[in-house]
């Protein structure tokens, strides 16, 4: 059974659409064969910090962006992808016009500075998307407040310049204080205003909460903690961090919730939580730095309390890697995801023939791990980081998508712990043979809710009553 994904005209209430008659066979996964998968998260991931994958430069001609924007979608489309997570809060600044941060400088070149002639980049791709059949998930930075502050100047509207008791400095970055309260309704109103405003799928945090480590440097939080410790001793400070993290993940989801209870809340975690070596439930990896012990991040606890709608921990390292073996993070991850939806996170961004470590100089470990991911009872899809790697198109990688991973469309899962919402179904089905073609014509329904059909062919051996 083939799925052939048909996109609707949402402005019609009729639709016509001449389908070929199809002979399909459900293929079994195996050596050489790709599964007829009805539901997989096939994701990408759309950097703006830095300008890594969008905009190509800051300042580019407003027509220039627009262009590279939907080049890279068109392009994500044609390997198969089905959603698409967007960075529009690089550090307190957005890609969007927002009521309470002032504009990315990576966009525009000066922060605080609107696009000319305006557009609203957050409702283009959302209206791309939807062209496209991607489903959205926006990516918020929760406490990042100012990359390379000594290189970008802020605007006068920034939370640092107006508010500058709430921020923190850390190596060459500023950061909001994850130990005030007054953090986390400010985080919380950022992200309540975009999902108020905007028809997105998901909320999407990524592995930046407190910042990575940097050696022989202290987060500069003692005082915030001696103020706010909330009963926490002088020796749990440890404790006191990760409990910051949860109050705000908590917090979040709370505001989604009240807000549109459909929208998912999702983190893609580092890919290690804890390595076995210090704790028995962790991971059988060395990684120096963990989401637990270093950036304060208790995933499991958010997992088993239904604090987040989906994980998906970024294991961008080859299988078989010594440190941190793709494998062996995908099966622990798989083993604990509390009945939440798991996706899995590859490193597409690693691929080049010139590449140090031997694995990466070709798109075999991407198959290698798709196949190993698809193995996996829990994995729902997967995440590819980042953009880039498929625009510059690394070891021919496009054609890999296109033939080996993803040569069938893919609908998005289904998360079962969300709120189910039905279109009304279709009526008034008619089917007129046109020469070889059939001509089908149906009543959308409810032109509001229904965002496309997706038509199934069949031949005579695979129809059972």
């Amino acid at each position: 059974m083939k799925p052939l994904d048909i996109h609707s005209d949402m402005n019609l209430r009729k639709h016509f659409l001449t389908i070929f008659l199809l002979v399909t066979v459900c293929l079994i996964p195996g050596h050489g064969q790709v599964p007829h998968l009805k539901r997989e998260m096939r994701a990408v991931w759309v950097a703006t910090v830095g300008n890594i994958d969008w905009p190509s430069t800051p300042g580019l001609p407003v027509e220039q962006q627009k262009m590279e924007l939907t080049d890279l979608l068109d392009q994500h489309v044609e390997n198969g992808m089905n959603a698409i997570v967007f960075q529009i809060r690089p550090g307190c600044d957005a890609m969007y016009p927002s009521p309470i941060e002032p504009w990315a400088h990576w966009l525009t070149g000066t922060q605080g500075k609107a696009p000319d002639p305006f557009y609203d980049p957050l409702q283009m791709m959302v209206e791309e998307c939807r062209k496209r059949n991607l489903e959205l998930h926006a990516w918020f930075n929760p406490y990042r407040a100012v990359v390379n502050y000594a290189e970008n100047p802020i605007d006068t509207t920034h939370v640092a310049a107006k508010h500058p008791e709430g921020i923190l400095t850390y190596g060459s970055n500023r950061y909001l204080n994850p130990g005030l309260q007054e953090v986390r309704d400010y985080v919380s109103k950022v992200v309540a205003d975009v999902v108020r405003r905007y028809d997105i799928a998901a909320v999407h945090m990524d592995d930046y909460f407190y910042p990575y480590k940097i050696k022989d440097q202290e987060f500069p939080d003692e005082a915030t903690f001696r103020n706010y410790a909330r009963g926490f001793q002088p020796d749990e400070k440890e404790d006191w961090r990760r409990n910051n993290v949860d109050l705000i993940i908590l917090q979040l989801q709370d505001t989604i919730k009240a807000i549109k209870p459909w929208v998912q809340f999702g983190i893609s975690p580092f890919g290690v939580w804890r390595n076995k070596s210090k704790d028995p439930m962790g991971s059988e990896t060395a990684s120096s730095q963990t989401n637990y012990d270093d950036l304060y991040a208790d995933i499991l606890l958010w997992l088993r309390e239904g604090w987040i709608d989906y994980v998906e921990p970024q294991a961008y390292w080859h299988i078989g890697f010594e440190i941190a073996d793709h494998k062996k993070i995908a099966e622990w991850w798989d083993t604990n995801s509390y009945d939440r939806v798991l996706y899995i996170g590859n490193g597409a961004h690693r691929l080049n023939r010139k590449s140090d470590t031997r694995e990466w100089r070709s798109p075999k470990e991407i198959i290698r791990q798709i196949d190993m991911d698809r193995s996996l009872p829990n994995v729902s899809g997967n995440f590819y980081f980042n953009s880039k790697a498929f625009q510059r198109n690394p070891v021919n990688i496009n054609r890999t998508m296109q033939k080996k991973i993803y040569p069938y469309p893919a609908l998005i899962p289904v998360n079962p712990i969300m709120p189910e919402i039905r279109p009304e179904p279709p009526s008034d089905l008619v089917a007129q043979e046109k020469g070889k073609h059939i001509l089908l014509t149906w009543n959308a329904g409810s032109v509001h809710t229904t965002r496309y059909f997706v038509v199934y062919s069949f031949g005579k051996r695979d129809f059972h009553d």
